[in-house]
């Protein structure tokens, strides 16, 4: 049985061989990494869809394809994933979500995204959900809030994974709990 959500416009949908292409034109534009310390080749792309797909099958949910009917068969991906490094909020979840440049301010990305937090919350009863993103990537944090994740500035952070003075190192977080979601619905 294969795994997709349906939204109004858009379907969060488990990955196709037919998305790989999409997926590393997706990673070699430097305006969609542009908040990400590099673009990646197409072997890195192929690395990161491989990681992405073995924690989808270890954990039963991961960073799912994207897709609009009648529109692109892959615009980006977004999904939930245990954040695989340590820091003062992990363990966790995080939402995440990348787009194809033609697909941005269409509110894609937080139609998506909300399909996966209350599947997230529902289907496999995470508390809990954070969403981080660098200092400067003031689209990421406008869905962030879109999807009513709240932010406390004590929860800020460095990321482990770049180095000291890196631009890119500073980085919110954002978090929603399952029964704020559920109060947002009422």
């Amino acid at each position: 049985m294969s795994f997709s959500l349906h939204g109004d416009r858009v379907i969060v949908r488990e990955w196709r061989d037919s998305d790989v292409e999409a997926f590393v034109a997706l990673n070699a534009d430097p305006e969609v990494r542009r908040f990400f310390p590099s673009v990646l080749s197409r072997e890195q792309s192929l690395a990161e869809l491989g990681r992405i797909r073995e924690h989808g099958q270890r954990e039963g949910f991961t960073f799912w394809a994207v897709e609009v009917p009648g529109v692109a068969e892959l615009i980006g991906f977004t999904g939930l994933l245990r954040t695989p490094y340590s820091t003062h909020f992990t363990p966790c979840v995080e939402i995440g979500w990348r787009m194809a440049r033609a697909y941005w301010g269409k509110g894609y990305a937080t139609e998506a995204a909300r399909l996966c937090l209350d599947w997230g919350f529902q289907q496999e009863g995470i508390d809990e959900i954070v969403a981080l993103a660098t200092l400067t990537n003031l689209p990421s944090h406008a869905v962030m809030e879109r999807l009513g994740m709240q932010r406390n500035p004590a929860d800020d952070f460095d990321h482990p994974r770049l180095e000291a003075g890196h631009p890119l190192r500073p980085h919110l977080l954002y978090r929603i709990k399952r029964q704020d979601r559920r109060q947002m619905q009422a």
